[in-house]
């Protein structure tokens, strides 16, 4: 298997990259394969139905793409990729990741105006894609053998993300991990580890808690049956760090300085082992009632994994907004998992310290993990010559029910709309509450086989609409101390619109299509008739989402490529603001698709 996993993962690595171009950069010349073949003297060398062909300016050269799977949402699948000098007739196939290096080039080309030698920017990019490459095949090749990575434990689930983002160009990218760490601090290599405890002065901390425990009751609980380890002073209270963290913070002047002066004291690593989590720095313990978030210095996608001072408090808000609302109890089927305290270290010359922590509910303790799939794991490219975990979920239950697997299809998607898609909608239409709910951010519970609970987790992805104000202020004072909380309809619209329909959504079809269960087109028509129908329910701001989604041709979308081409932290930016681009939209109707969804739903059920 060590062989192939370098193959398997460059491949993947060339499907993320070529797709994000297409979308950001360049959507090429789109060609009948048949009829260019014949044109160029290439039969039966690619194998798809259509071709793309792209310019790239330096080295000049022509560049074309065997698409193996066309997809209406946006994730084509693709085969080979062959090059020609623009002096020339002749193809000749090239390397992927090779043909990679040159399209970085070429996006540095243009943007500096033909200047001719690399950037900062442009290494800083070709170094992640190269890392994430080589992250990727070592993953690969690690798991290839693993049962657990199909296991239907929850914590198996979020470890088993070798490929990673569908849509970004360097999806495994972990800049501040060395590779001797990886098996120690990955979730892909099941690292496992204790937490390293500090002793703070207390009046140097900061705490809150929604919940009958105190954040130190929640350490203590973290602690076990080591929590009569450390004796603390009557006037000191305890922080656990994320030991990657904990050796940075050791070289940092400021953290020097308050052990220094007896602000800070190291206590040692204690209690039991925590596993990470598909986000890498939030982890979990099977036996405990609290996951824990922390700042680690590691570059992950498109940001440094810090833990803002403002975040601590906008998860509490968040937590009371939705207790004080009532949906999740007027909807059983749609959880949210808060994250109700935190603690931290305040320090006049360190914003953050870097010892901000969030406490986060587990849900899925022993006994209650079962069945339990983040969705970029039920949707994620299976390994070769393998199913991917929704079509063995389909099949699985077309045979056992004796049903075609197109009814079965039909049935699961309709039972995931109702967990997931439909409350986000109506949660966003009744309170003004947007999450930001892409795949890795939701948790689907399909013990049974059928979608029956969804989750959404992340105290950093909430978007409050600013017309919901005095509502909002009404459900908790302490949503006017979280002003960063309150964006304008138009963002939203489109920060959501993306997350849900662009990412999430779109994925589950794509995973349907690609997996020969259900054609994407049918799925997009049902798609559209559960919005025309739910337009008629709802009234505010939910319902102008819909109307705009049903009624653009173009939606903005997430440009990871084109973020990363600009070495933008979304996490640091104004307002989070990652780089937008318009897209075509799936799920535009017109006369004429209506008609043809009708058509393409008798056909599917």
């Amino acid at each position: 298997m060590n062989l192939s996993a370098p193959l398997i993962a460059e491949s993947a690595t060339y499907q993320a990259f070529v797709n994000c171009y297409l979308n950001e950069i360049d959507s090429g010349k789109w060609h009948n394969s048949n009829t260019w073949q014949q044109q160029n003297s290439m039969q039966g060398l690619l194998h798809g139905s259509q071709v793309i062909e792209l310019a790239i300016s330096y080295p000049p050269l022509n560049v074309a793409i065997d698409v193996v799977y066309e997809s209406v949402t946006g994730h084509h699948q693709f085969g080979t990729c062959w090059i020609r000098q623009s002096s020339e007739n002749k193809w000749a196939p090239i390397n992927p990741l090779n043909l990679l290096m040159m399209m970085v080039r070429h996006i540095f080309h243009q943007q500096q105006a033909h200047a001719d030698e690399p950037c900062q920017q442009e290494t800083e990019l070709l170094y992640r894609l190269i890392d994430s490459y080589q992250q990727m095949s070592r993953y690969i090749s690690e798991r290839w053998n693993d049962p657990l990575l199909n296991s239907d434990l929850f914590i198996a689930s979020e470890q088993s993300l070798v490929y990673g983002h569908w849509h970004h160009p360097t999806p495994k990218s972990r800049q501040g991990i060395h590779s001797w760490q990886q098996a120690i601090y990955s979730p892909e290599l099941k690292g496992q580890f204790q937490l390293i405890y500090y002793a703070v002065e207390r009046s140097y901390v900061d705490e809150h808690s929604l919940v009958d425990q105190s954040p130190q009751h929640i350490i203590q609980a973290l602690i076990g049956h080591d929590k009569t380890r450390f004796a603390l002073e009557p006037n000191e209270r305890m922080i656990p760090l994320h030991p990657l963290q904990a050796h940075w913070l050791q070289h940092q002047p400021a953290i020097q300085q308050a052990i220094k002066q007896g602000i800070l004291r190291e206590l040692g690593q204690a209690g039991p082992l925590y596993t990470p989590t598909s986000s890498v720095r939030t982890l979990y313990n099977p036996d405990s009632q609290w996951m824990v978030k922390f700042s680690i210095p590691v570059k992950i996608t498109n940001s440094m994994r810090i833990n803002q001072v403002h975040e601590l408090a906008a998860g509490v808000t968040a937590a009371e907004l939705i207790k004080n609302s009532g949906f999740t109890q007027k909807n059983s089927s749609f959880k949210l998992i808060n994250d109700p305290a935190y603690i931290s270290l305040k320090l006049p010359n360190m914003h953050p310290s870097g010892f901000e922590v969030v406490f986060r509910e587990n849900p899925f303790t022993t006994g209650q993990d079962t069945g339990i799939h983040c969705l970029a794991a039920l949707l994620q490219e299976p390994l070769a010559h393998r199913p991917s975990r929704l079509r063995s979920l389909i099949e699985g239950l077309a045979l056992s029910e004796n049903r075609s697997v197109k009814e079965v299809s039909h049935d699961w998607f309709s039972h995931y709309w109702r967990c997931a898609i439909d409350p986000l909608l109506r949660l966003y239409d009744e309170h003004g509450i947007a999450l930001e709910a892409h795949q890795q951010n939701s948790l689907l519970d399909v013990s049974s086989g059928y979608p029956c609970r969804y989750f959404y987790r992340d105290n950093q992805g909430f978007y409050l609409n600013e017309h919901y104000r005095p509502h909002l202020l009404n459900l908790s004072a302490n949503a006017e101390k979280t002003d960063e909380l309150f964006y304008p309809e138009s963002m939203i619209e489109d920060r959501f619109g993306y997350y849900l329909f662009l990412n999430q959504l779109a994925a589950v079809i794509h995973r349907f299509g690609a997996d020969g269960l259900l054609s994407e087109t049918s799925l997009v028509a049902l798609s559209q008739q559960k919005l025309q129908l739910l337009q008629q329910q709802i009234n505010a701001a939910g319902l102008r989402l819909i109307d705009r989604l049903l009624t653009s041709p173009t939606l903005p979308c997430k440009a990871n490529l084109l973020t990363r081409v600009h070495d933008v932290d979304e996490l640091t930016a104004d307002k989070e603001q990652a780089v937008y681009i318009n897209v075509n939209n799936p799920f535009f109707t017109t006369k004429k698709v209506i008609a043809d969804a009708d058509r393409l739903l008798s056909i599917s059920a």
